[in-house]
């Protein structure tokens, strides 16, 4: 208890009672919200990959992400130790992905994901504290209390604040490492310094574009070389010049120290052991296959090529950590298709991150932002640092995300939101302190943002602001893990019991398990559907009640037109949405494209090398319902070619090249090379 004759000691009492409220409101905002979600589409797979990593240090699993955020989020598991009746030899994503399934549904599913995910979340209560704290010790207590009630009602923190995912832990490491450094540039000591190597080096251990952390601490010590010189050495006379290269050799020794600490960090994570997998296994693809593009499509840079394979010849970083930096990179470099605004194009774009940012940011928050550019305009006073080290790490990574082919969602900036956040919140009482009218607009805009997050609970996986329609209205301009990434299927089941509904088909996007929770309805083909088996035949007609996911719906991994099995739904009005991200409708539906699909899943289903009639007739049936459907054409040339029928599949092949060539080109990115190699294997084969 505070003395109540010490007034400090009274502030200081309080100030921690309302800080515990506020970690506490946004613990239960966590708890709640995700409670009745089922899994989106990575966490299965993190939490077989951190089971892995603490029982046999196999980091061959899910080597796409470096193990951090997965070891975290599966702490509980070493207390109740679910079994594992099969541990994937192979390393590729789905094989991965299907073991990840088979191990989450073998158990109490709801109940494991429930407390992996609340330890995922120790990341966002973290990041809560460090912004509390570095708010304060830059800009004071008003401003650090403005920053968390911010950040305790962001709806994109809440959405991914306690899955079991990468992104909010990168958005807390990279927080952590600069505010280590601006601790460390206040008070050089070696302590500090040690500090800021730590928490650069957990930057890195938790997700691959960590590695951002080292240009923007390169930015932010040369900045340091400028900011509060004494004014008679800001000319460029050659004693002053020769000041400064001291200063930059300064900060150069400091920033290698921090950078061997880092390395020294990410060699810890992965128990100082090169192999990504232990006991002699190898991974599969290996990464020199990965690079080279053998096993798919590889890096289209032939200096990252060089240099990562160069970093594993010479051994100086981990194998697991460059097999994941490699799949990084040939995955944002794309083609990859991109849905914005409604429309969906074959590749991404520089401005899709920036939209993203405006649509699914409050306005309460946005309107504060730009508080902070009237009141840095107005005065900027003696935080000139301060403010650097806010705006500088926000810019870079924005700037680099304006690069990536990988638009598929706003998780993938979530970083820059403490910078921001903590950058308004000054902004805001800087102008506040100027006068009461600031002080009411200011307040009234973090009422704005408070509303508009309290109105979406506990969807804010869909969040949009206001002027787009809100959560229920996102799908029309996004699609993915901005709105649908398969958290659906609990809330889907209780629409359908309060509906009274028996009978239905759903189109549902996710790597849940639909069957664990008994759905009575049967299953449209997904983009995945290949991966999980079991596929059903689709009347080509169906009058009746449809689900249709988001993602789905939106033709991000079908294409666009005829190329979308759910086109026809586009156009129509659903009748309800479930959680803001599954679309009911209602009616007499066309399902001819899906029917298509369906036989070619079930053709590769049964494909057997030593009984292919039945795959060659799932095929035929598929061509005659989708004559212009390329996969229809590919998977019976296929099989024609394993059958002996080399005539027959050349002329399958050739159907399939041309139409890939003519039917929406640009979005048959991977058929028409995989097309020419298996033509050419197949004059090979005379």
């Amino acid at each position: 208890m505070p003395n109540p004759s010490d007034p400090s000691d009274y502030r200081r009492w309080t100030v921690r009672v309302a800080q515990l409220l506020l970690l506490s409101l946004l613990t239960a905002e966590l708890a709640f919200s995700i409670r009745w979600q089922s899994q989106t589409w990575d966490e299965a797979l993190h939490i077989l990959a951190g089971y892995r990593y603490w029982q046999a240090a196999d980091f061959g699993i899910n080597p796409e992400h470096p193990p951090l955020a997965k070891l975290a989020a599966t702490i509980p598991l070493l207390v109740f130790r679910p079994k594992m009746s099969v541990v994937p030899s192979g390393t590729s994503k789905q094989v991965c992905f299907v073991a990840a399934r088979n191990f989450l549904y073998a158990q109490d599913a709801d109940v494991l994901l429930f407390r992996c995910r609340m330890a995922a979340s120790i990341f966002t209560l973290l990041l809560a504290l460090l912004l509390f704290e570095g708010a304060r010790e830059m800009f004071g207590t008003g401003v650090a209390f403005l920053a968390l009630i911010v950040l305790v009602f962001e709806p994109n923190i809440l959405a991914h604040g306690a899955l079991v995912t990468t992104d909010v832990g990168l958005a807390c490491c990279l927080f952590a490492a600069v505010y280590a450094f601006y601790r460390y540039v206040k008070k050089q000591t070696m302590w500090m310094l040690l500090e800021c190597g730590l928490a650069t080096g957990l930057t890195l251990v938790v997700k691959h574009s960590g590695i951002l952390i080292f240009p923007i601490l390169g930015f932010l010590a040369a900045a340091e070389c400028f900011v509060d010189r004494p004014p008679e050495s800001k000319d460029l006379s050659r004693s002053n010049r020769a000041g400064l290269a001291q200063r930059a050799l300064h900060w150069a020794g400091r920033l290698a120290i921090i950078a061997v600490i880092a390395i020294t960090v990410l060699w810890a994570s992965y128990g100082f052991r090169f192999s990504a997998r232990p006991d002699g296994q190898a991974l599969a693809p290996s990464l020199a296959d990965l690079v080279s593009g053998s096993a798919g499509t590889g890096i289209k840079n032939p200096l990252e090529a060089r240099l990562i394979l160069a970093l594993a010849h010479t051994k100086v970083l981990p194998e697991s950590y460059l097999y994941g930096l490699a799949d990084v990179l040939i995955v944002s470099a794309g083609p990859r298709s991109a849905f914005l605004f409604g429309k969906l194009h074959p590749r991404g774009f520089w401005y899709y991150f920036p939209a993203v940012f405006l649509i699914k940011s409050t306005l309460g928050f946005l309107l504060l932002l730009l508080c902070t550019l009237a009141a840095m305009l107005v005065r900027v006073g003696g935080s000139r640092r301060e403010i650097l080290f806010l705006t500088l790490p926000a810019v870079v990574y924005f700037a680099v995300s304006l690069t990536s082919g990988l638009n598929v969602g706003v998780r993938h900036i979530l970083p820059v939101y403490p910078f921001l956040i903590a950058l308004a919140a000054a902004g805001a009482w800087e102008l506040g302190r100027g006068h009461r009218a600031w002080r009411y607009a200011v307040g009234a805009l973090l009422a704005v943002h408070v509303i508009s997050s309290v109105r979406t609970y506990p969807n804010y996986f869909a969040y949009s602001n206001e002027i787009w329609g809100g959560p229920s209205k996102t799908y029309r301009v996004l699609t993915d893990s901005n709105v649908d990434s398969g958290q659906g299927l609990r809330a889907a089941l209780d629409y359908l019991k309060r509906h009274g509904t028996t009978d239905c088909w759903m189109a549902y996007f996710g790597s849940a398990d639909p069957g664990y929770y008994h759905l009575p309805c049967k299953f449209l083909p997904n983009s995945f559907a290949g991966w999980w088996g079991q596929t059903e035949i689709v009347p080509q007609t169906y009058t009746g009640t449809v689900l249709i996911s988001a993602t789905e719906l939106s033709g991000a991994y079908w294409g666009p037109a005829e190329l979308n099995p759910y086109e026809q739904f586009q156009r129509m009005r659903p009748v309800d949405i479930i959680g803001d991200s599954i679309l009911v409708y209602e009616g007499r539906f066309d399902f001819t494209r899906a029917s298509v699909w369906s036989h070619v899943d079930r053709a590769w289903d049964v494909y057997d090398p030593k009984q292919l009639n039945a795959a060659v007739a799932e095929a035929r049936a598929a061509v005659a319902l989708g004559p212009r459907t390329v996969v229809a054409h590919y998977a019976l040339a296929f099989m024609l070619a394993q059958s002996g029928h080399k005539d027959e599949a050349r002329s399958e092949y050739e159907a399939a090249l041309t139409l890939a060539k003519t039917n929406h080109p640009d979005f048959q990115w991977y058929w028409i090379p995989l097309l020419k190699k298996s033509m050419d294997a197949l004059q090979g084969q005379h």
